[in-house]
């Protein structure tokens, strides 16, 4: 016989509120497996592919080639959804995998972004280039601001010039007689 103060040894334990509902499952995450590393990464609901991208590129081995997007496939050879760079990754349920596909799985069809790649190398010429276009970009600027003094003082000079010259310019009084 039970005492009325308690539970049985099954029952749940009431949660904060007092409420004798189940405990909220933990929450869910997505598995996407990286076709270069043969990882598989977790990532939780809600993620955008994009990040998925970029913390799966930024974690793979030099000289593995890039994931360009991700996509959902089955594994009776249903045609795969594909999740573009701003769309939340999301579980298909059942006989659903997400994977990232690479230049490698097809050839010729996708074209990686020239920052995507992590090869040292590439890293490096990928910064020498930026540096170049920003160094390009201050001197650029740097004219454009000497250029617009240079214009402030010929403006300067030519309105002095106008206010010395105008008012002989426009006296009418005659030149006095001589006697």
């Amino acid at each position: 016989m039970e005492r009325r103060g308690q539970q049985p040894e099954d029952a749940e334990p009431p949660g904060k509120d007092g409420a004798g509902g189940p405990p909220t499952p933990p929450p869910p995450f997505l598995e996407v497996t990286c076709r270069s590393s043969g990882k598989v990464r977790r990532f939780a609901a809600g993620t955008t592919a994009r990040y998925a991208l970029h913390a799966i590129n930024r974690k793979l081995e030099p000289g593995a080639p890039p994931a360009l997007h991700v996509e959902a496939i089955r594994d009776d050879g249903e045609e795969p959804v594909s999740f573009g760079p701003s769309a939340a990754l999301a579980d298909y349920g059942r006989g659903w995998r997400l994977q990232t596909v690479t230049a490698h799985d097809a050839p010729g069809i996708h074209h990686a972004p020239p920052l995507a790649d992590t090869k040292r190398g590439d890293t490096r010429a990928a910064k020498d280039s930026v540096a170049r276009e920003t160094t390009r970009g201050t001197s650029v600027y740097i004219a454009k601001i000497v250029l617009a003094f240079v214009f402030i003082f010929l403006l300067g000079g030519l309105f002095t010039y106008m206010l010395e010259v105008l008012p002989d310019m426009l006296q009418t009084e005659p030149a006095p007689e001589s006697l």
